[in-house]
């Protein structure tokens, strides 16, 4: 089994901000790929927002498995386009799973239909997240909690839907709470979202951070492959329906015409 993994990265920070350069030289999305490539059964390669595409052509996307986000200073340069590509190969059953400032990104924001805003404080404080799901496949081979010395705050509340499951909970040095950790699941597709990841802090570098991306990955997996029917809105014949029925009373569509969207 091999899982092709892309990671994508907003790629800007790394070029303009030299705390970011110095933690990242390669770019986080290099870090997060070197750190995957680390685990047998994925494949992990990067794609950034500046190349054609954003890196992300519809055949690109048809054969990656899961894909990994991370966007922070630039959202909004994302074209709709390839939103709604993403979108669709999720629906399909690929994985997606998002990072950090990635909680804004259009594409989550489109498969979440929230604003998905949040409290936030960039101070450097320390972050504890408790591993309150520990029979998941995501804590697999994590502690009960782990600490980040350095990160950004986020508090609750934190306006995505109802998550599917709730598996990491931070507390921050400051008092405030968070579900750091939290999957959906969007047609085929499933999602997860996992806080830590501030630019200015080595957080991709920590091992148990690694570690959550990977078992991440490999939850997010599909192997069935893509449920493209899903997108399909078929009118039915009378003379196929499963059981023997007359046709009465008016209608809108002729026979074989497709519905409206």
């Amino acid at each position: 089994m091999t899982i092709n993994t892309v990671v994508w990265g907003e790629n800007i920070h790394e070029h303009v901000n030299e705390t970011v350069r110095a933690i990242y030289p390669n770019g986080m999305h290099t870090t997060i790929a070197d750190a995957l490539n680390k685990t047998p059964e994925i494949n992990a390669t990067t794609a950034t927002l500046q190349e054609p595409e954003h890196g992300l052509s519809q055949e690109r996307l048809d054969k990656t498995d899961v894909l990994v986000w991370w966007g922070h200073k630039d959202h909004g340069a994302v074209q709709d386009e390839i939103v709604e590509r993403v979108a669709k190969r999720v629906w399909e059953g690929m994985g997606l799973i998002v990072l950090h400032s990635g909680h804004f990104s259009k594409p989550f924001k489109r498969l979440m239909g929230t604003p998905c805003a949040l409290k936030w404080r960039e101070a450097g404080e320390r972050e504890r997240l408790w591993n309150i799901n520990p029979r998941h496949p995501i804590t697999a081979g994590l502690p009960e909690s782990f600490e980040l010395e350095n990160e950004e705050m986020y508090g609750e509340q934190f306006s995505v839907p109802e998550p599917l499951e709730t598996v990491f909970i931070s507390w921050f040095q400051g008092g405030e709470v968070f579900r750091s950790g939290l999957t959906w699941r969007r047609g085929a597709g499933n999602i997860f979202y996992f806080r830590p990841g501030h630019e200015t802090y080595p957080t991709y570098h920590d091992a148990n951070v690694q570690k959550v991306i990977s078992n991440s990955v490999k939850w997010a997996y599909n192997p069935a492959g893509a449920l493209t029917s899903i997108h399909e809105a078929p009118n039915v014949p009378v003379d196929k329906a499963p059981e023997k029925i007359e046709e009465r009373g008016p209608k809108l569509h002729a026979a074989g015409e497709a519905g409206y969207r």
